[in-house]
């Protein structure tokens, strides 16, 4: 009980020094940024009398330290500051933009995870054939290629020259609107209120950056599955049970497969936050209206509070998740409790 009580404790000050070093990067992130925010609010033309002010009414006057520990003092309360462009609360503004983001990456580490992890086993169990060679080729270009041009040929290719895909969006501008915002993830929404035709635009909008995130995270998910799975089926238990005569499928799936599940779930875990981070990308390409974009366009415009709140965000939620993997991974496998 007291080793419990220990591990628990030891687990929670981890997690609470990594949450105030992230909070600390975060907050010198906005202060070493070669733009001033105070200029960015009032503009370059205003007189110094007004930007005096400004800069005081943001608490800019004020030391550093005394400016982290008020900074502090917000987040505790849920205060992220707010936002130049919007003029809403940066926590306001991440309600609404989050959903979206969501949706893309849920959809797409479904997606990957789907084709990602039979690839892995296929590619173990025939290792040094081509078809594991095929596959490692494919899993190295998901790699290789940058996400953002991927993106764009997919635009180029399926938009723009052969016109079988939907334009930049996440909907086209006749449904605009017209779904009640109830969860903010958009085909949900749409099936709450039984509209079916805005179901079908949200979807098919979603295809391609569903697509192009879900193939980088299918190459890691792949290469992932192949090497647990290369040293299961090494394994003695899985020696015996060819030598008892079970049929390959059965040693594969229900021996081999079964010791390495644990294992993948610390990776669809920090595959699914790297999707939520890597989205950003993705969502500038395709006009996708979700944090990544939020973030771009705040960044691009010297707005400093949402791109810290944003970053902060991200942070929180690898940390969270890699938090829930580890608690899942002791919990599903006993040999590491």
């Amino acid at each position: 009980m007291n080793a419990r009580i220990k591990n628990l404790s030891s687990l929670l000050g981890s997690v609470f020094l990594t949450l105030l070093g992230l909070t600390v990067i975060t907050f010198m992130i906005g202060r070493v940024m070669p733009v001033d925010p105070v200029i960015a609010a009032v503009g370059d033309n205003a007189p110094e009398a007004v930007i005096a002010r400004a800069r005081i009414e943001m608490g800019l006057d004020q030391p550093v330290v005394v400016q982290f520990l008020h900074y502090l003092a917000q987040i505790v309360q849920g205060d992220l500051g707010k936002s130049i462009l919007t003029r809403n609360p940066v926590a306001t503004d991440i309600a609404r933009y989050f959903p979206a983001t969501l949706e893309l990456a849920t959809a797409a580490l479904i997606l990957a995870a789907v084709i990602g992890i039979p690839l892995g086993v296929w590619a173990a169990v025939r290792q040094g054939s081509y078809v594991d060679q095929t596959i490692r080729v494919i899993c190295l270009a998901g790699h290789s290629v940058p996400v953002f041009v991927l993106a764009m040929i997919s635009l180029l290719v399926f938009y723009a020259v052969l016109g079988i895909a939907p334009g930049p969006g996440r909907q086209d501008i006749i449904f605009q609107d017209m779904v009640p915002h109830v969860t903010g993830i958009l085909t949900i929404d749409s099936i709450i209120a039984g509209d079916w035709d805005a179901l079908y635009d949200a979807l098919i909008h979603m295809i391609q950056p569903v697509c192009i995130l879900a193939y980088f995270s299918m190459a890691y998910i792949t290469r992932m599955t192949r090497a647990f799975m290369l040293d299961a089926l090494k394994g003695e238990f899985v020696i015996t049970a060819r030598a008892k005569g079970l049929s390959a499928a059965a040693v594969v799936w229900k021996h081999a497969f079964a010791t390495v599940a644990v294992q993948l779930v610390t990776v669809l875990a920090l595959t699914y936050a790297g999707l939520l981070e890597g989205a950003v990308v993705t969502e500038t390409v395709f006009s996708w209206p979700g944090l990544g974009q939020y973030l771009t366009i705040s960044l691009m415009n010297a707005d400093m509070n949402p791109v810290v709140g944003a970053t902060l965000l991200i942070g929180l939620i690898y940390v969270v998740l890699n938090l829930l993997a580890d608690i899942l991974y002791k919990l599903l496998d006993p040999r590491v409790r």
